[in-house]
């Protein structure tokens, strides 16, 4: 191995090193999670460690160790003369604030779930076969669910349904709305509260989903225009005005199918609603930090449920918009149009 070799082996092995402390603090963030030690600190200024257990019930001298692993990493802020630990107001908006739009628990969460599912990933790539939603940890929907619960108070009404041409007005006068694999009902019950004259319908093939979609609503108040049912995307009954699918097409087997059913669910001038991820139509255009993150969730979870459906085409969460239009347009749609300026989604209004 020459110098100039050596030279490169040397900075990969440092890149490598800070990427494992940073993935080991992660684990330990969700540990923090996991006991509110995030949302403690929050706002509570300067605290010792024995403070911190204290006010969360957890043992100081592990709290201790905890705390200074996450101001190595500059999560937190270390006082050495007082001896105490400050989360400072950025850090907690993105790790305790539940309703920032920025929070991050929920990834958090998410990837510790990718940890835990690594041996039946491996499996499946030995194989070839999917793994279906109702397959996996249940600390996975709870990660979805807190997600996506941010994204879609500060965007689904005010900006994606806003965007679409007279959707709004129809649902404030009363329309009947569809949305396609419901997972736990977040946006479903999330325009029930929006436009209590309309009626809406979530559908998932997962019998837990479901149950915790029907508990949500009926929480939120809005189990008397809000149904769940355990039904296929190529196979749910009805007709609406509005059928929607947020950031699920791609992990369907079938999705030309669920748009063509979709299509044949429409209501007179009803409207697709599909929200998918904004990733540019080329692999090299999407080699970025974000680009990483939606692969490995891409290789984790959607890749797999699209694997796991017949006939299984497996599109993975970065499909492009070209692609997507193609899929579109062999679904049948003849009024394609990209609605909006979503910062990280693409927002499509269809008709046929």
């Amino acid at each position: 191995m020459d110098e100039a070799t050596m030279v490169k082996v040397q900075q990969f092995a440092e890149r490598a090193l800070a990427e494992a402390a940073a993935s080991a603090g992660l684990a330990l963030a969700r540990v923090g999670d996991r006991l509110g030690l995030w949302q403690t600190m929050a706002g509570a200024g300067p605290l010792t460690p024995a403070e911190l257990a204290e006010r969360t019930g957890t043992a100081e001298r592990y709290v201790r160790e905890w705390l200074a692993c996450q101001a190595a990493g500059g999560y937190v802020a270390y006082d050495r003369a007082a001896g105490t630990f400050t989360l400072p107001e950025e850090v907690a908006a993105v790790l305790a604030v539940e309703d920032s739009p920025v929070y991050g628990g929920g990834i958090v969460q998410s990837l510790a779930v990718l940890w835990k599912e690594e041996a039946a990933l491996a499996e499946a790539f030995r194989s070839g076969a999917g793994i279906g939603w109702d397959q996996h940890d249940p600390d996975l929907y709870e990660a979805q669910e807190r997600m996506g619960r941010p994204l879609l108070r500060d965007q689904l009404v005010a900006s994606w349904i806003a965007s679409l041409e007279g959707v709004a007005a129809r649902l404030q006068q009363g329309a009947s709305v569809a949305e396609v694999v419901c997972r736990s009902g977040t946006a479903t019950i999330l325009m029930a509260q929006a436009y209590p004259r309309s009626t809406f319908y979530g559908f998932d093939t997962h019998d837990v989903a479901v149950a915790r979609a029907r508990k949500a609503a009926a929480q939120a108040g809005v189990s008397d225009r809000a149904t769940f049912e355990v039904a296929s995307a190529t196979a749910f009954s009805g007709r609406y005005d509005l059928v929607c699918f947020f950031n699920t097409l791609h992990d369907l087997g079938d999705p030309v199918g669920a748009l063509a059913h979709a299509r044949q669910a429409l209501s007179d001038a009803g409207t697709v609603l599909v929200v998918e991820p904004r990733a540019p139509d080329r692999l090299e255009d999407n080699l970025t930090p974000l680009g990483r993150l939606f692969y490995a969730a891409s290789t984790g979870w959607c890749l797999p449920s699209g694997m796991s459906e017949p006939p299984g085409l497996g599109l993975g969460n970065q499909v492009g918009e070209a692609r997507l239009r193609e899929l579109l347009a062999e679904a049948g749609f003849g009024h394609v149009r990209l609605a909006g300026d979503a910062p990280f989604h693409l927002v499509f209004e269809v008709r046929p």
